[in-house]
């Protein structure tokens, strides 16, 4: 009796798969949060960028350096460059990554001036110093599998972009 319940084999495969499939299940929903955070990601990059490039694109009438070290930009185009950014449209609307929100606060824009030593040099020599916009934001991640308490909110989404004003 005992040699014959030491050479059963009937029931490996549930014993095998007992043991594989809680690691196959960890290792899916990791391939699927990271996915998921990498893309979110690359969306708040993209719209730092879009961002980036439509403040570039101003008038040296609206963003210059003619008031010193730094220059102040409208508000009304502050708030256009905060929805390009976090929604792809200068009106708002639907936030590219989740729990971006509604805030503006979320974006900031600041605009930095070069010093006439530095604004001699390089593509920009012709006088006037180009400013430098960099836009950045910072926000807590809405994971993907946020009802099973595996990531909490101390992960955060974040990046910066800069440009320099062209002028059009």
């Amino acid at each position: 009796m005992r040699a014959r319940f030491l050479s059963c084999t009937r029931g490996a495969a549930a014993a095998e798969m007992a043991l594989i499939v809680p690691l196959a299940v960890l290792i899916m929903f990791s391939a699927l949060e990271s996915g998921h955070f990498i893309y979110q990601e690359h969306q708040v990059v993209k719209g730092l960028r879009d961002g980036g490039r439509f403040a570039a694109r101003q008038s040296f009438d609206v963003i210059n350096c003619r008031g010193g070290s730094a220059s102040t930009i409208p508000g009304s185009l502050q708030t256009e460059i905060k929805n390009l950014v976090r929604t792809g449209r200068l009106s708002g609307g639907t936030p590219r990554v989740l729990g971006w929100g509604d805030d503006p606060a979320d974006v900031t824009i600041t605009v930095t001036c070069p010093s006439s030593a530095e604004a001699q040099t390089g593509l920009y020599s012709s006088g006037e110093p180009a400013p430098q916009v960099t836009i950045s934001t910072t926000f807590g991640y809405d994971s993907l599998f946020n009802g099973l308490g595996v990531l909490t909110d101390s992960v955060s989404l974040n990046g910066s972009h800069q440009a320099t004003v062209m002028g059009i």
